[in-house]
């Protein structure tokens, strides 16, 4: 039972995540546009917001872009220039740092939404339950931080990254890489994917706009064109 738990979480569930998370966010912005927004409940109540929102975003983006850099580069691409160990712990203070800013924020952004009654009675339960589902998994993170500690190698670490580099190449033996890795790790793990999973049908689709908003660097110049060069001459002089 345990071997097919393992074949079906770490073997064909992240494809299924992968599957819903870009094809329902293509089908909402399709469908749903005017629902792909953030929520924000800042008119009825900032306080808390501010301290909240900005805690959670730093330690986040911080968080996912460590997991993307760090699962999914190859070893030989970095090797000559730091130790799988020395990049284990590198992980250990930088992802400590972020996850306990995150971890913060987002308790402090469920508390208002459970206690304050206005937001509360403005709230989605799928709200809710998101906050809910990010709190468990940034409290999984820490806790996988004191296991990551006993193995300072990296050994666990190689184990992880080569999981992961394995289901985005579609390799089959993914699910043994994983042999060995306490329960901790692989629950953040599912727990992760399944955040993947529930996106397209959350206020968590606004992170998509906030990527998009990149472009704006490479925007083309705006042309702009004054009235007065459409009119005749001496038409705009002060009479």
């Amino acid at each position: 039972m345990t071997a097919w738990l393992d074949h079906f979480l770490f073997g064909l569930y992240p494809y299924i995540c992968l599957a819903v998370f870009f094809i329902g966010s293509w089908i909402r912005f399709d469908r749903d546009q005017y629902t792909w927004k953030s929520d924000s409940s800042q008119l009825l109540r900032r306080g808390s917001l501010r301290w909240g929102s900005n805690l959670f975003h730093i330690g986040v983006l911080f968080l996912f872009f460590g997991h993307s850099v760090g699962m999914l580069t190859p070893h030989f691409m970095y090797e000559a220039f730091i130790s799988a160990g020395d990049k284990q712990l590198m992980a250990i203070v930088s992802g400590g740092i972020a996850g306990l800013l995150a971890f913060i924020g987002v308790s402090l952004l469920l508390h208002r939404r459970l206690t304050d009654a206005r937001i509360r009675a403005t709230s989605k339960t799928s709200d809710i339950l998101l906050l809910w589902l990010l709190w468990v998994q940034l409290a999984l993170g820490l806790a996988t931080l004191p296991l990551s500690a006993q193995h300072l190698d990296g050994s666990v670490m190689m184990q992880l990254a080569g999981w992961a580099q394995a289901i985005v190449t579609f390799q089959s033996n993914a699910v043994g890489l994983l042999d060995g890795v306490s329960w901790v790790f692989k629950l953040h793990m599912a727990l992760g994917m399944t955040v993947f999973l529930i996106f397209p049908f959350t206020r968590l689709v606004h992170v998509w706009s906030g990527f998009g908003t990149l472009a704006y660097i490479a925007r083309p110049y705006q042309l702009v064109r004054a009235r007065r060069m459409n009119v005749p001459a001496g038409q705009n002089q002060p009479r």
